[in-house]
């Protein structure tokens, strides 16, 4: 069936980790995951990386291949590994690149692609972690899942990706900041945005500004009754997925 469009979802969450292999096998164990997409176009940005299907959702682990990548400076500034980028999927990306432009917010990789266009912000200019604005065609599809989501839908592993928590130096700034570049909501009187069927939460940072929290929905035969997985400075917290 096909998915409906609304709006804006967060589709893909990123982990930085200094050794891929290890934390790849934590994540497909801890998260009943299926054998994961290695994206070798991500050899542009001097990385290799592993891409699960949860849902129609993704989590991404990314590790650098060479020196003076922005993931590496990244694990030097967190002091190892953590959250590191969030991908959402708009229906209005034009839009949401002409807002980019007025706020001032530097584009630091574009394409644009029959089935998908991602836009990574500058995240000196969105602060907490790099921010990618993309645009599925057809909706749902996800070409950064592999071949099986290239301009069609494919099969996750049972399970939902529904929000994030980032820590950044000003919560409140950062909030007004992320949805001003999503054209979302702030909930009232929170340092959090509402997206369609997730969230975006904000939180004081004690040391580098980075994703602190993913959360999953997870079958509870999954999640066998556990509340938590670490991954360095990151939380990926899990709860039951609703039946």
């Amino acid at each position: 069936m096909a998915v409906e469009p609304r709006g804006v979802r967060l589709r893909q969450a990123v982990l930085v980790a200094r050794e891929l292999e290890p934390v790849a096998r934590l994540l497909r164990e801890g998260l009943g995951l299926d054998e994961p997409f290695r994206d070798p176009g991500v050899g542009e940005f001097g990385l290799a990386n592993v891409v699960f299907a949860i849902g129609d959702c993704f989590l991404e682990v990314v590790s650098p291949l060479a020196d003076g990548t922005a993931a590496g400076r990244q694990l030097e500034r967190a002091g190892g590994d953590g959250g590191y980028m969030a991908l959402f999927d708009l229906t209005d990306l034009y839009s949401a690149r002409e807002r980019v432009a007025e706020l001032g917010v530097r584009i630091v990789w574009q394409i644009d692609l029959p089935d998908i266009s991602g836009t990574h912000l500058h995240p000196a200019d969105v602060p907490g972690a790099i921010v990618s604005l993309d645009r599925s065609v057809p909706y749902g599809t996800w070409r950064w899942g592999g071949p099986d989501w290239t301009g069609r839908t494919g099969r996750g592993a049972p399970g939902r990706l529904s929000g994030i928590t980032v820590a950044v130096a000003d919560p409140p700034g950062a909030t007004e900041r992320w949805a001003e570049v999503l054209g979302v909501g702030v909930a009232a009187g929170e340092p959090r945005l509402e997206l369609d069927g997730g969230e975006v939460r904000f939180e004081q940072a004690e040391g580098a500004e980075q994703i602190v929290q993913i959360d999953f929905q997870l079958p509870p035969s999954v999640r066998a009754g556990r509340d938590a997985i670490k991954i360095g400075a990151a939380t990926l917290a899990l709860s039951d997925l609703p039946s």
